[in-house]
């Protein structure tokens, strides 16, 4: 498998908020991060199909780092979680 990343991951434990009409809103764990995105563990919420905009907040222990949600698109689908990108 040939990596296609443009942007370098860095492991990561915050907290992300995603919210969607259908969905509803939930909080899961962040595994790494990038300039280009996140991937996050699903648990056992219902993981959206790749294409779906999603809202996204990030948070930290101290609280939420953006006040206002970001889309974000669902870009690849495993088996623990999503991978998001900046930008829906």
């Amino acid at each position: 498998m040939i990596d296609q990343r443009r942007f370098e991951r860095s492991p990561s434990d915050v907290q992300v908020e995603i919210s969607h009409p259908s969905l509803g809103t939930f909080r899961v764990k962040a595994r790494d991060l990038s300039d280009g995105g996140l991937f996050v563990y699903m648990g056992s919420h219902t993981s959206p199909p790749v294409g779906t905009v999603v809202q996204v907040r990030i948070g930290r222990h101290t609280g939420m780092i953006n006040a206002e949600p970001v889309a974000m698109r669902v870009v690849h689908q495993q088996r623990d979680g999503i991978g998001l990108s900046f930008g829906g």
